[in-house]
C-alpha cells in the first residue's frame, strides 16, 4: 500500500508541475523515483548515507507548503516528516512553512544543489512564510529572495520578529541537532538574543542559507546505522568562531571533494540505490 500511495504522489505531483511550467514532467538524472521498501532506516552520514522505507510530506498541509514537487526532494525518515508537521503547529500562527528541499526517495546523493541531504534527516525552510495555500506557479517556481540587504545584514523588509521567532522555535527544539544559517543572520541573532541564549548554540554558520535555513534533526531512535554529525562545541558561538565568518578567508569557500576523493558509500546503501559493481 506504501508504495501504490508514493505512486499515485508521484503522478499528481508530476500533472501539478506539469500544470504549473508547461514543461514536460521528468525526475533528475538517474534518481530512483520511489522509497526503498520495508522499515524506515536512515544509513550513514547526512553527506554519505542513503534511506529506506521513506516517507513523503504532503504537498500541503493545515501550516505549512511543500516547494518545487518537480524535485521529487519532499522525502524524509518518517521522524523528519513527523517533526515538521509538529513544528508547523507550534510555529503556525507566524504563517505556513514553506518546505524546500528534503531527501530524494531513496536518499544518497543529489544530482545537484546539496552534498547532503542523503540520509533523511535534513529539511530546508524558507525564512519567508506563506498567509495561505500556494498556487502551483507559486509552488513549482517559488521566490527565493535572500533576506539580507545590499550591505549584507538582515533587510528589515524581509527579516523580522517572525522570522527571529521561527528560527528560535526551531533551533530550541530537542529534536534539531544543528541548524545551518548564513553567518549574517547568525551574528544579528546574537547580538538580539538577550539572556536565553541557548538555542544560539545550535545555529552554524555556513556558506549561503540567506533564503533558508537548513535544519537536521537528530539520528532517529534505534537507528544504529545513522552516523551523527560531530558534537557542537561549547557555547553559543556568537564569539572569535563567528568572527571568523566575517574574514577574507571565509570569503574563499574551499572547492568541492572531487568524485574520486569521496569515501566509499556505505556497504548497505549499494542495495538501496541499486548501485552495481
Amino acid at each position: 500500500m506504501r508504495l501504490a500511495a508514493a505512486a499515485l504522489l508521484m503522478l499528481l505531483l508530476a500533472a501539478a508541475a506539469e500544470a504549473a511550467t508547461g514543461e514536460p514532467f521528468t525526475f533528475p538524472g538517474t534518481v530512483i523515483p520511489t522509497p526503498f521498501p520495508g522499515p524506515a532506516r536512515s544509513i550513514g552520514s547526512a553527506a554519505n548515507g542513503c534511506l529506506a522505507g521513506a516517507t513523503a510530506l504532503p504537498l500541503t498541509g493545515p501550516n505549512w507548503e511543500t516547494l518545487r514537487p518537480g524535485r521529487n526532494r519532499f522525502w524524509g525518515s518518517p521522524a523528519l516528516v513527523a517533526f515538521i508537521e509538529d513544528m508547523s503547529r507550534q510555529t503556525g500562527s507566524l504563517g505556513k512553512l514553506l518546505v524546500a528541499d528534503m531527501a530524494q526517495p531513496r536518499g544518497g546523493r543529489m544530482t545537484f544543489g546539496h552534498g547532503s541531504h542523503q540520509t533523511g534527516v535534513d529539511v530546508d525552510l524558507l525564512y519567508r512564510l506563506a498567509d495561505g495555500p500556494l498556487s502551483a506557479e507559486e509552488r513549482a517556481a517559488p521566490a527565493m529572495d535572500s533576506v539580507l540587504g545590499t550591505d549584507g545584514k538582515p533587510d528589515q523588509a524581509r527579516w523580522g520578529a517572525k522570522q527571529t521567532a521561527l528560527v528560535k522555535a526551531f533551533a530550541s527544539d530537542r529534536r534539531v541537532e544543528r541548524i545551518f544559517v548564513n553567518p549574517a543572520i547568525k551574528r544579528a541573532l546574537c547580538l538580539t538574543a538577550g539572556v536565553d541564549r541557548g538555542w544560539l548554540r545550535r545555529l552554524r554558520p555556513w556558506w549561503g542559507h540567506a533564503d533558508h535555513f537548513h535544519v537536521r534533526i537528530r539520528c532517529p531512535a534505534g537507528q544504529t546505522e545513522c552516523i551523527p554529525g560531530p558534537p557542537l562545541p561549547p557555547g553559543d558561538g556568537c564569539g572569535k568562531e563567528l568572527d571568523w565568518w566575517f574574514t577574507e578567508e571565509a570569503a574563499r569557500p574551499k572547492p568541492p571533494v572531487p568524485p574520486r576523493s569521496r569515501p566509499p558509500i556505505p556497504a548497505a546503501c549499494r542495495q538501496i540505490l541499486e548501485i552495481k559493481g
